[in-house]
């Protein structure tokens, strides 16, 4: 839902009803993602006439990470690493946690460093090739 937005970004407010015939995605699952991405703020909503949902910020702006986050709550690989600090009553005596960190870090980093403007890019760049 929201490549499609940022790939129509410049048409102002997008219809579910058109992202759903675009991207082939149920309008009925679209209404129940809408709520989760209004609520962390990567949605602009208006109702009426011409009405519709368009991303709040820019896609170069937008993350994966800020998507999944959004949408599936925390990215951590492990439940003690969901808060900071890590209240967890074994974190001083872990043997693995260090390994848990790590991939966290790995995770995030990677999620945190596509845009939504990288996936356009990457998703028009792939037609010519040169050798």
């Amino acid at each position: 839902m929201l490549y499609d937005l940022a790939l129509h970004q410049e048409e102002g407010y997008v219809s579910l009803k058109d992202i759903a015939e675009r991207q082939n995605i149920s309008k009925k699952y679209l209404e129940q993602i809408v709520p989760l991405l209004n609520k962390t703020g990567l949605l602009r909503t208006n109702r009426g006439n011409k009405g519709g949902y368009m991303l709040a910020g820019k896609a170069e702006e937008v993350t994966v990470g800020d998507v999944l986050r959004a949408t599936e709550g925390s990215i951590a690989p492990v439940a003690c690493l969901e808060f900071e600090p890590n209240e967890c009553p074994r974190v001083g005596e872990c043997s693995t946690l260090f390994v848990w960190e790590g991939l966290y870090k790995v995770i995030a980093e990677y999620l945190d460093g596509i845009t939504l403007e990288d996936i356009i890019e990457h998703g028009t760049s792939g037609g010519d090739y040169c050798i």
